[in-house]
C-alpha cells in the first residue's frame, strides 16, 4: 500500500492511495472465514459451509468493507503523520477507470487545505473601547425605578401624564387587557385623547407610532412580533382603571428590600452600591461590544484566500441532508465570514500560547455557577456542592463545548484588551447605546 499526495495548489491537494490485491487478500480471508464458522445455511452443518460458497454470498461486501477501513486508517494517519491542517474533511473521487479486479486499486481524495497568513493586532486603524460611566442621572433614574416599582398604587379620577392605565383593546385582530404609562405615549396626539378621560370612557387611538417601539405596541395590545411591526389601523381604547404611583420613601425599609437586609444604611450607600454594580455590569458590555468589533477588524482586515470551490463541494454532504449545489453555495456564502474566524482565532491561539483543558473548564464552569447561585441570594455555596454541579454539568459534552467557547471568548478578550489597538472613550451608558449602536 502506498499513500502520494499531489498539491494542486496552495488551497488544494489530491491524496492518492494504492491498495494491492496482495495486501487485501488476507485481510478478506481472515473475515470470510470468521463468517464460514458462524454461517448458519440450510443443507449445511454450521461451520461447514464451503468457502466458495461464503465468498459467493458474502465476498464483494467484505472487500468493500475490508477496503474502506485500510483507506480511512491510512488516510487518518498520513494527514496526522503529515501535519496537514485540513478545512472540512476528505471529499473521495470518482475513477471512470475503476477496476475492483485489478492488482492494484487507486483511490483518489480531494483535500481542502488551510491557508497560511499572519494575524496582526496592532493594526494602524483604532477599534473604540468604551468605558462606561454610570453617571448621576443613570442612578437617579435606576432610584426612581425603584421607589416606583416598591411604591403603591391609588386611585384618580381623570388620566393625566403620570398616571398607569389599565384598559380594554379592541380593533382588527386585537381583544387584550392591559396597563401602560400614559408617558410611554410617543404619540402627542394621541397622549392628548387620553388626558382628562375618565373610567368607562372609551378613546379611539391610532396604533402607528403610538408607542416608542413595537415592542411595547406587541405587549399592550396582545399581539405577536410580525403583526406588530408597522401596525397601522385605529382600536378602541376602554378604560378600566387609572391609578397614580405614589414613590416608596428611601427609609431602612426600601433599602433592605432592594438591596438586602442592612446592605446600605442611606441614600449615599445606595448610589455608591447601584454605581458599582452598574459599572460592573456596564464592562461586560463594553467588552463583548469591543469583542465584536475587533473580530469583525480583524475578519475584515486579514487577508487570505479559502479554498471556496471545495467548501462548497463539501457542504453539500457534510449535514444530516444531502444539500443541492445551489443551497450550498448559500450556506457558504452565509458561513465564509465564520469560517474566517475560526481560522484568525486558532492563529491567535497558537500564536499567543492560549490553551484549554478540562481543570479549566472546570474552573470557570465553578465560577460560572456561583455567579448564578449569587444571583438567587445563595452565598453559602460550599465547595463539593460545587464539583457536583459542575460534574453533572460538565458529563454533558454539548455544555463541555459551550462552555470552552466561552472561555476561549474571554481569552480573546483579555488578549484583546492587552495587545489589540484600542483608544479608549468615556461615556454615559446612554451615550454608549447611541454611539455603540448607531440608535
Amino acid at each position: 500500500m502506498q499513500v502520494t499526495r499531489k498539491d494542486v495548489d496552495a488551497l488544494n491537494a489530491v491524496i492518492t492511495i494504492a491498495i494491492d490485491k496482495s495486501d487485501l487478500a488476507p485481510k478478506i480471508e481472515s473475515v470470510l472465514t470468521s463468517y464460514r464458522k458462524r454461517a448458519d445455511i440450510p443443507g449445511f452443518r454450521k461451520g461447514n459451509v464451503p468457502m466458495g460458497l461464503i465468498k459467493k454470498q458474502y465476498g464483494s461486501a467484505v472487500k468493500a468493507d475490508e477496503t474502506n477501513k485500510i483507506l480511512q486508517e491510512s488516510l487518518s494517519k498520513y494527514i496526522s503523520e503529515e501535519k496537514i491542517a485540513l478545512l472540512g474533511n476528505p471529499l473521495p473521487v470518482e475513477r471512470e477507470d475503476f477496476d475492483w479486479e485489478a492488482d492494484t486499486m487507486l483511490f483518489d481524495f480531494e483535500l481542502g487545505l488551510s491557508p497560511e497568513f499572519e494575524v496582526k493586532l496592532k493594526g494602524r486603524k483604532s477599534v473604540t473601547q468604551y468605558e462606561i460611566i454610570a453617571d448621576a442621572e443613570t442612578i437617579d433614574k435606576q432610584i426612581d425605578r425603584m421607589r416606583s416599582q416598591y411604591g403603591s398604587l391609588h386611585p384618580v379620577d381623570s388620566v393625566s401624564a403620570d398616571v398607569e392605565v389599565t384598559a380594554q383593546f379592541d380593533g382588527e385582530g386585537v381583544d387584550n387587557k392591559s396597563t401602560f404609562l400614559v408617558d410611554d405615549i410617543k404619540s402627542r396626539a394621541q397622549r392628548k385623547k387620553l388626558i382628562g378621560a375618565k373610567v368607562d370612557d372609551s378613546i379611539a387611538l391610532k396604533t402607528k407610532g403610538l408607542f416608542e417601539d413595537d415592542q411595547k405596541l406587541m405587549h399592550v395590545l396582545g399581539i405577536d412580533s410580525d403583526k406588530a411591526k408597522g401596525l397601522s389601523i385605529e382600536i378602541k381604547c376602554t378604560i378600566a382603571e387609572i391609578n397614580k404611583r405614589e414613590l416608596a420613601d428611601m427609609d431602612q425599609e426600601f433599602f433592605d428590600k432592594v438591596m438586602g437586609k442592612d446592605a446600605v444604611k442611606n441614600v449615599s450607600e445606595l448610589k455608591e452600591k447601584l454605581t458599582t454594580d452598574a459599572e460592573r455590569q456596564f464592562a461586560n458590555q463594553s467588552d463583548q461590544k469591543m469583542l465584536n468589533d475587533v473580530t469583525e477588524h480583524l475578519i475584515d482586515n486579514t487577508k487570505f484566500d479559502l479554498p471556496a470551490a471545495f467548501l462548497k463541494k463539501w457542504m453539500q454532504t457534510a449535514g444530516e441532508n444531502q444539500l443541492t449545489e445551489e443551497q450550498a453555495v448559500e450556506e457558504y456564502d452565509k458561513a465564509e465570514r465564520g469560517i474566517r474566524y475560526q481560522l484568525i482565532e486558532s492563529k491567535l491561539a497558537e500564536q499567543y500560547d492560549l490553551k484549554i483543558d478540562l481543570d479549566q473548564i472546570k474552573s470557570f464552569a465553578k465560577d460560572m455557577i456561583k455567579t448564578q447561585m449569587l444571583q438567587f441570594g445563595r452565598s453559602d455555596v460550599d465547595e463539593n456542592e460545587l464539583n457536583d454541579i459542575a460534574a453533572r454539568i460538565l458529563g454533558n459534552q454539548e455544555e463541555v463545548k459551550r462552555i470552552s467557547d466561552q472561555l476561549m471568548s474571554k481569552k480573546m478578550t483579555d488578549l484583546f484588551r492587552a495587545e489589540a489597538n484600542l483608544k479608549t472613550k468615556k461615556v454615559s451608558y446612554e451615550d454608549f447605546i447611541k454611539q455603540a449602536y448607531k440608535s
